[in-house]
């Protein structure tokens, strides 16, 4: 078969594309596929897109983003199936996808891992809020051929309008890239981290009056933040690191627990667990909020802590600084759920049948 990967953003850049596809290529290249690639935007407008200004450069990069959109339109016939991930346009009604599945007849791979129905407006992307139309992605789910849906939330908003709706879940690589694990009991000063872009930052809110209350009493350890952008807490312990593919793993295992705090809404229910996913591949307990599919994931008490109030996070946080042996057998029991329901080996066959 020959797979068209419609996608946002240059390959090897996007979290949502490294973890939910793109380790797929090459088990779909030694199973005789052949795949091609078409992101929205360049290289050069990727590397600009979240920082501030350069407003003239990034539309003109969303300029040329169409006009390839539109050129690839011709090539389209020559591929079996198009799988197309979030959007094929960042902004507009469906055009493209309607060209697509009803003038060219092609099969649709539908496929999102966030609820992007919603609008979730940011300081970054508050201009183009008003042209994103949201609404569309009903329209998406009706004509593909299947929905590539990242948990079983955004699944059964898929079948409202299309039965054929899979739960494909963002998996982590456990044999070539997620393949270490923290030894809990090796010397150094207790790291609690987090990881994620500059737009989830104001989930920590909730846990850093908890981190300011464990500071004021003496306990030492590093908030270790991992990101896009710095973030700006009141905290002593706070040690910002700016996000590196290069060093994603080795910043990661520097970990002894990773936090996963969300808000209990109707955009964070479609979240697809992926930050606890990563802790819990290297052998780190996640502590994480009751909402989506954090509980699907997380399992309190034996691969990790499920935390509501405030009360809950500081006493899972001061049960695991205090006890290396606890935090060993999480991370251990974390590491084999992983393995077990949340890899790339334990999920290629349900990728592989999105194609047939």
């Amino acid at each position: 078969m020959r797979i068209l990967f419609i996608v946002p953003y240059p390959p090897g850049r996007a979290p949502s594309q490294r973890f939910r596809f793109e380790q797929y290529f090459d088990v779909l290249a030694a199973t005789g596929h052949r795949y091609e690639v078409a992101p929205f935007i360049s290289v050069a407008t990727w590397d600009i897109l979240y920082k501030p200004g350069h407003t003239l450069l990034k539309a003109s990069g969303i300029l040329l983003g169409f006009l390839r959109r539109f050129a690839l339109l011709f090539s389209v016939p020559t591929f079996d199936f198009i799988f197309i991930h979030r959007e094929a346009a960042p902004i507009g009604p469906p055009v493209f996808e309607w060209i697509i599945s009803k003038l060219l007849g092609k099969k649709i791979i539908y496929d999102f891992d966030d609820a992007i129905w919603l609008a979730n407006t940011s300081e970054a992307n508050k201009i183009a809020a008003g042209v994103k139309w949201h609404h569309k992605v009903a329209d998406i789910c009706a004509w593909a051929y299947k929905n590539s849906c990242g948990n079983a939330y955004l699944a059964s908003y898929a079948r409202q309008f299309n039965p054929a709706a899979v739960v494909n879940p963002t998996t982590i690589d456990t044999v070539h890239l997620h393949n270490r694990v923290r030894d809990q009991a090796a010397p150094g000063r207790l790291i609690i981290g987090w990881t994620g872009t500059h737009s989830t930052l104001k989930y920590l809110d909730q846990v850093v009056p908890v981190l300011a209350k464990l500071e004021a009493e003496g306990l030492d350890f590093e908030f270790r933040v991992i990101s896009n952008q710095p973030p700006q807490f009141p905290l002593r312990s706070l040690v910002f690191l700016p996000w590196r593919k290069e060093t994603e793993i080795a910043d990661l295992l520097g970990f002894h627990v990773g936090l996963m705090p969300l808000e209990d809404d109707p955009w964070a229910k479609g979240k697809c667990a992926f930050k606890a996913l990563q802790y819990m591949a290297l052998g780190v307990p996640a502590l994480v909020s009751p909402v989506g599919m954090n509980t699907e994931v997380v399992q309190h008490g034996y691969n990790g802590f499920v935390c509501a109030t405030p009360a809950e996070w500081e006493a899972s946080l001061r049960q695991l600084l205090a006890d290396a042996g606890l935090r060993q057998r999480l991370g251990q029991a974390a590491r084999a759920t992983i393995e077990a329901r949340y890899s790339v080996v334990s999920n290629t066959a349900n990728f592989l049948a999105l194609f047939q």
